[in-house]
């Protein structure tokens, strides 16, 4: 058993924010209230802590199997765990692609061994050409947590209406990486000032926001739980609002470095600073904010993307994009989002746990009797500096920055699966 005392409850299921005492018996939280008192329990000391259902990526990529020199399930799941999250979802762009029963199967024995919850999402068509549709009906039956050709624009829109359709008739999501080529010169960094500067083509906000017109429409008219993936653009999150007023099951995931961050990062950090999409402009970047607050964007996920040192450490034309991600999320949600008072805490709570957990068909978390103990416990407040990594990853453009929130504990299924 673990006794946790009198930790601040941040709950965005049931709205609490109280302190109180939560006891944990197995796997699950079986009483909470003030002056708990239970013989024989680990006891944890949180006063002064927020205490808060466990965390939830839904973007992630653990890069297994194919490249385990950037990341593994294991690694990626430490640093998950580190970062407070007790479930993730990866992404099906592996090598072999998981686009297949047995790739997924793997996968999902793999993660059962983390010691948190890793659900893997499988690919909307074979090898992620877009030419093809993966048999979508075996694949939920083997319990692909969604779908996802994340990494790649899916440009035949007859094939895209018609996994929509499946995905509705399956009732799952499906999670769209949204870049026309067309429109992108040199990926990676924001058509704009900073590019010019750079003389490098750069990816223009057009690439994105055709792409989140179209599926926005197709969202609508197949009814189909569709995500817009990695929002980046103020266009597209126009977009978004304007097709939730309109009546379409329509999500839109932000990252951390895309609300923190504006494209002069790529100036400071190089090719640490290199995303796709890319990090925009100032305007953007707010554009996201109201998008967080009006509830327009529901979901933060990290897109942890792990590379090596060498591979970032090319000319920024040739290094790959993306940032490790899951260990420094909660702080710079808490940095960029709660301190400026733009979200509460359990605002941000809901886009961390709730709202990613509720559209990829999970039960959400709760730090309530008879739910899974699945928790972090974190200092809202209290200062740490990124400055070491449990991924194999260290391609973070915020190493050296003092964040706030502080993990001191990750709790899933009862264990303690980080202590901090």
């Amino acid at each position: 058993m673990i006794l946790i005392k009198n930790g601040r409850v941040a709950d965005p299921v049931t709205n609490t924010d109280e302190v109180m005492d939560v006891l944990i018996d197995g796997s699950q939280i079986v009483k909470t209230g003030t002056n708990l008192q239970a013989e024989h329990a680990d006891i944890i000391d949180a006063a002064g802590l927020v205490v808060a259902p466990g965390l939830v990526d839904t973007h992630v990529h653990f890069r297994d199997p194919g490249f385990t020199q950037k990341e593994d399930i294991f690694t990626g799941a430490a640093a998950a765990a580190r970062g407070g999250f007790t479930t993730v979802v990866c992404m099906a762009n592996t090598k072999p692609v998981v686009d297949n029963v047995e790739t997924l199967l793997q996968n999902q024995k793999k993660g059962e061994q983390t010691g948190i919850h890793v659900l893997q999402a499988a690919a909307i068509t074979h090898d992620l050409k877009g030419s093809r549709m993966t048999d979508m009906d075996a694949l939920a039956a083997a319990g692909a947590a969604g779908f996802t050709d994340d990494g790649i624009p899916i440009m035949d829109e007859t094939l895209l209406v018609e996994a929509m359709m499946k995905a509705s008739d399956l009732d799952l999501p499906i999670s769209l990486h949204e870049e026309d080529p067309l429109f992108i010169a040199k990926p990676g960094v924001h058509q704009g000032e900073i590019s010019r500067q750079l003389n490098y083509g750069g990816a223009s906000r057009t690439a994105e926001d055709v792409m989140v017109a179209r599926d926005c429409m197709l969202a609508l008219h197949t009814k189909a739980s569709v995500c817009i993936q990695h929002i980046s653009s103020k266009n597209s999150v126009e977009l978004v609002r304007l097709a939730k007023k309109l009546g379409a099951d329509i999500h839109a995931e932000a990252t951390p470095h895309h609300f923190t961050l504006t494209d002069e990062a790529v100036l400071k950090y190089g090719t640490l600073a290199r995303m796709n999409p890319p990090l925009r402009t100032e305007e953007d970047r707010l554009a996201i904010i109201e998008g967080l607050k009006d509830g327009t964007i529901d979901m933060i996920v990290t897109d942890h993307a792990p590379h090596t040192p060498e591979e970032k450490a090319q000319e920024l034309a040739k290094a790959p994009s993306g940032i490790t991600g899951l260990e420094t999320s909660l702080g710079l949600g808490l940095l960029s989002l709660v301190e400026p008072g733009h979200l509460t805490l359990l605002q941000l709570m809901a886009c961390m746990s709730k709202n990613p957990a509720e559209f990829y068909r999970m039960v959400p978390g709760s730090v309530t009797e008879g739910a899974p103990a699945d928790l972090v416990i974190f200092g809202e407040k209290e200062r740490w500096t990124v400055d070491r990594y449990a991924s194999k990853a260290t391609n973070s453009p915020f190493t050296g920055w003092e964040l706030p929130g502080r993990v001191h504990y990750t709790i899933c299924a009862g264990k303690i699966v980080y202590k901090g």
